[in-house]
């Protein structure tokens, strides 16, 4: 395999997009490759499949030979954030205002929501909902395609 900057495959070179070949023609490949990447194995073996992958080196038993891993777009869940927090302060003193122009929140007294006091006590942890509409967003590292080519046939390697 090998990978290279025009987009097509030589002659006797195929490109690694996961089709599946006929064993009886193609022998000496389906001996080294198999049903790593597909096939039935009597009849039919497959090519890997590297469309928008990048390579990764086997390393039994993290990463297998023809182990497919990652994701093209991940969800961030709660667990993935920062721990913070979104505090909101207030008074206990009475309300006095209804607008908050260099004031705090206060103990209420009907439609007044707002007095000069200072700010002694703080809400509840749980007291600001939750916001965000957990959608996926790429996952990609800044990258150059390329077209990867495997060898149909010529130099066997040697195993030893």
């Amino acid at each position: 395999m090998k990978w290279v900057a025009f987009n097509f495959a030589p002659r006797g070179w195929a490109q690694c997009n996961g089709q599946i070949l006929q064993i009886s023609q193609y022998q000496a490949l389906f001996s080294l490759l198999g049903t790593t990447y597909g096939g039935d194995g009597r009849v039919t073996f497959a090519l890997p499949d590297m469309r928008g992958r990048l390579m990764l080196h086997e390393d039994y038993p993290n990463y297998r030979l023809g182990l497919k891993d990652g994701q093209e777009s991940n969800t961030l869940t709660t667990a993935n954030l920062p721990s913070h927090s979104h505090g909101l302060s207030g008074s206990s003193e009475r309300a006095d205002s209804t607008l908050p122009n260099d004031r705090s929140l206060a103990n209420t007294s009907r439609t007044k929501l707002y007095g000069s006091g200072t700010i002694d006590k703080n809400m509840h942890a749980n007291a600001i909902s939750a916001t965000g509409g957990s959608q996926p967003h790429q996952n990609m590292m800044p990258s150059t395609a390329l077209n990867c080519i495997i060898s149909l046939q010529g130099q066997y390697p040697s195993r030893s």
